[in-house]
């Protein structure tokens, strides 16, 4: 029998199952007839810096030329930032491209790769689309349990994922538990700190990942513009690590990975520490709307570090999420993430955060109550050697 092209893909590709992004707003319009509001991504509910606005529009008359391959003024910027020098800076089309590029220099088809079970999906995908073994380490009470993670580290483990905090259930770990995880830790494995959420933490004891990146030779830090400087569309982010590691992961880039909008739109936005302490404020403000609707509903909820909220159920939440959209309101469900009982909501505007409690409280008592496994029965489960 003659084979397709597609048996021709290799079976740890075919095996993949794919990232689900939010539903789009124009297919909710397209679909029902209205205009939505979209809870789902977790973007920036204030939108766009300003000023990176205003540069990114300067930088569209120079659309016709390639951009700076290197990102120069942009690693050159963070560096002054961050204190550290540009060699030890990447730049990625988000932090997305950073991850998977974490995973190809590091593993091959004999090694293993290592996230946690009810974390983000893309760490999963990029460890499988290298053709490696995946062992996921459940979460514990909802957050990375890092002693069972050094714990259960196996010989072949040669990188390892943590989001701080993690998306979906906003948990965080503070700088010194992650000083003691990394002492368990080899020096031959990869630790990438996915930190997407920074900003939005205002704990002391929160984190010092840059200057451990600094000083281990196995550590890279994750950071992106999508968040807090609302920059998502554009798709750029960075990553701060070892300059030699990080010199192999720009063999793999794209050469031009980064656009010029994005740079001259991330080059501004750092400048804009009023948008950032809009924001910030927006969402702690934002945060504290949603909890107390939801304990007047006494609906469960994961309490969150970042800009969104796990909610619990205690059954299937599909039918809520989707009685939800009916109402315009977008949600993200989590069965995909291995987690059904639960959706994922954003952190909106104030009337974007009202419209969305107002329609729970609605839509709650008539969705179907069949007995579905708790949050806690998945995130707490047996390790999963995949």
């Amino acid at each position: 029998m003659t084979k397709r092209i597609h048996d021709l893909v290799p079976p740890h590709i075919r095996a993949l199952a794919p990232y689900v992004p939010g539903k789009p707003i124009q297919e909710v319009e397209r679909e029902l007839k209205m205009h939505p509001i979209k809870l789902a991504s977790n973007e920036n509910p204030l939108g766009p810096s300003p000023l990176a606005l205003a540069a990114a529009q300067k930088a569209l008359a120079d659309s016709n030329r390639y951009p700076d391959g290197s990102g120069f003024y942009v690693r050159e910027a963070l560096a002054q930032k961050h204190a550290v020098p540009a060699e030890n800076i990447i730049l990625g089309a988000g932090s997305t491209e950073l991850i998977d590029l974490a995973a190809r220099i590091m593993l091959t088809r004999s090694d293993c790769g290592v996230a946690s079970h009810g974390s983000f999906p893309l760490y999963y995908i990029a460890i499988r689309a290298a053709g490696a073994r995946l062992l996921e380490i459940p979460l514990r009470n909802y957050a990375f349990d890092l002693d069972s993670i050094a714990r259960n580290l196996p010989p072949d483990a040669k990188i390892v994922y943590l989001a701080n905090p993690n998306n979906p259930t906003g948990t965080m770990f503070t700088a010194d538990e992650l000083d003691s995880f990394l002492a368990r830790v080899p020096e031959t494995v990869l630790v990438v700190v996915d930190e997407a959420y920074f900003e939005y933490v205002e704990r002391p004891d929160y984190s010092r990942s840059i200057a451990v990146a600094q000083r281990r030779r196995n550590v890279i830090v994750l950071r992106t513009f999508s968040k807090v400087y609302g920059l998502a569309g554009l798709r750029i982010g960075y990553g701060i690590g070892p300059a030699d590691l990080l010199n192999e992961m720009n063999k793999l880039r794209g050469p031009f990975n980064t656009s010029g909008v994005a740079q001259s739109a991330a080059l501004a936005a750092l400048e804009d520490a009023e948008h950032v302490r809009r924001s910030v404020e927006s969402n702690r403000a934002g945060l504290a709307q949603l909890c107390a609707g939801l304990k007047s509903l006494a609906v469960q909820f994961v309490p969150s570090f970042a800009n969104f909220l796990l909610v619990e159920f205690g059954r299937d939440a599909e039918p809520v999420s989707e009685e939800l959209l009916t109402r315009g309101v977008i949600v993200r469900p989590m069965r995909w993430m291995g987690l059904p009982s639960a959706i994922r909501v954003s952190v909106g505007t104030p009337e974007e955060n009202k419209k969305f409690l107002d329609s729970l409280a609605l839509v709650r008592d008539t969705t179907p109550r069949e007995s579905q496994p708790s949050i806690r029965q998945f995130l707490e489960g047996d390790s999963r050697d995949i």
